[in-house]
């Protein structure tokens, strides 16, 4: 006989999006049950590059992109692949992100991250003082590395955005990379981020933010919602396989798995998966203090807790799909290109990105069934807008008039 559950909040998905949410709302005394079939924080939110990113303003469909597609797709060594299998079904996708990519579009997707992202590490620095986590953060900045030359002119667009929106970003001679990150090899230079921090741990900050949400109250539930139904008193009950959760407001924030869910809410979203992988080295002492990205190879090596983590690439393919060795590889001989003594491969990981094609997370109620709020598809931001996307949803459930302007973000904006 399957349980029967009742509470004020259900929240779909306990990854990070999910249990920054179940904090806030539990800690100013709702009654929240968080339910997902996997462990909380287990999927993107442990194997992202643990890097909060506020100066990510351009979006991932830009000129420059649309520009350098044909290299991107047809480079072997490429940070991005398509599964050919996959290809038929992402076609309508991969034609709004064509179109998405545009100028005019790009630069209005900019605007609005851009206006997220300002309240991103404010609303951070507060979650992390309010749930107990501010040893797990370190405010080092983030370093993009330019190997072998320099940008020209005014640098690529991204950089010339950034600078309309006041981010601070400086340029690195070759001799101020080499003072910042000494073990790094002889480079042409580097723009440096100062305002970007990164985690220790992600799996552990994950881990003690869902027990900070359950000493608060909330209750976190394995289980997988299969169907939502909507009662006439204006309950919605979540119905799993072995759980019943009857509840006055739904978030979803299901992540990659969150499209169908939408559907029975009435909202049809063009989400894919955006497959993304990492590789660890074992190791007592990193040979950086900040997460670096060598700009020509397209990832992230971050420094973490025993460990060195390289993280990145974007393959589009479905969620069943395992996982392929050529992305780790491609991992493995671009960060030994940096550092070429590295040990073993030491773990490696294959994780489900939520992305939508204008590069713009999902944030707001449902236009159909307004007791339900979305939030999801912030792709490669989860872990840089969690807190300011649980400030948001808060606010919409407290139904505060100090919300934000979610008009950029709303899910019925596909149409």
């Amino acid at each position: 006989m399957a349980v029967s559950i009742n509470t004020d909040v259900a929240i779909i998905g306990a990854g990070i999006i999910g249990l920054a949410t179940a904090f806030r709302l539990a800690e100013a005394g709702r009654d929240v049950v968080v339910i997902d079939p996997n462990e909380a924080g287990s999927g993107a939110s442990y194997g992202n590059a643990g890097t909060f990113a506020p100066y990510a303003c351009a979006p991932v469909g830009n000129p420059d992109v649309l520009r350098n597609l044909p290299n991107l797709l047809f480079n072997r060594e490429s940070p991005l692949a398509i599964r050919l299998s996959a290809l038929p079904r992402l076609l309508p996708w991969l034609a709004r992100f064509t179109h998405q990519s545009m100028p005019g579009p790009a630069r209005r997707n900019a605007y609005a991250l851009a206006a997220l992202l300002k309240e991103a590490m404010p609303a951070w620095r507060m979650l992390a003082e309010q749930a107990g986590l501010s040893d797990l953060l370190r405010y080092e900045g983030c370093l993009y590395l330019y190997r072998e030359k320099m940008p020209s002119g005014n640098g690529d667009w991204g950089h010339r955005l950034r600078g309309e929106f006041d981010v601070a970003q400086q340029w690195l001679t070759s001799s101020e990379v080499a003072a910042l990150e000494p073990a790094l090899p002889p480079s042409a230079g580097g723009l440096y981020f100062k305002d970007a921090a990164h985690i220790v741990d992600p799996s552990v900050l994950t881990q003690r933010l869902a027990a900070a949400a359950g000493a608060c109250g909330a209750s976190i539930q394995r289980a997988r919602a299969e169907r939502l139904e909507f009662q006439r008193g204006g309950q919605i009950r979540l119905i799993c396989r072995e759980l019943t959760i009857d509840a006055h407001t739904v978030v979803l924030a299901a992540g990659a798995w969150s499209r169908s869910l939408a559907r029975q809410a009435g909202e049809h979203i063009p989400l894919e998966t955006e497959r993304g992988y990492h590789i660890e080295f074992a190791m007592d002492s990193c040979p950086i203090r900040r997460p670096i990205s060598p700009v020509d190879l397209g990832f992230y090596i971050t420094p973490m807790e025993g460990r060195l983590r390289v993280a990145g690439t974007v393959e589009l393919a479905d969620l069943s799909t395992p996982l392929d060795p050529k992305r780790t590889a491609l991992l493995e001989r671009g960060v030994r290109k940096l550092f070429p003594d590295l040990g073993p491969v030491h773990a490696q990981w294959l994780g489900f990105r939520p992305s939508l094609p204008d590069s713009l997370p999902v944030i707001g109620r449902s236009r159909a069934q307004p007791k339900v709020i979305h939030a999801f598809g912030h792709g490669h931001l989860g872990m840089t807008l969690a807190a300011v996307t649980s400030q948001i949803v808060a606010g919409l459930i407290a139904r505060r008039n100090d919300t934000a302007d979610l008009s950029a973000f709303r899910p019925d904006r596909f149409g």
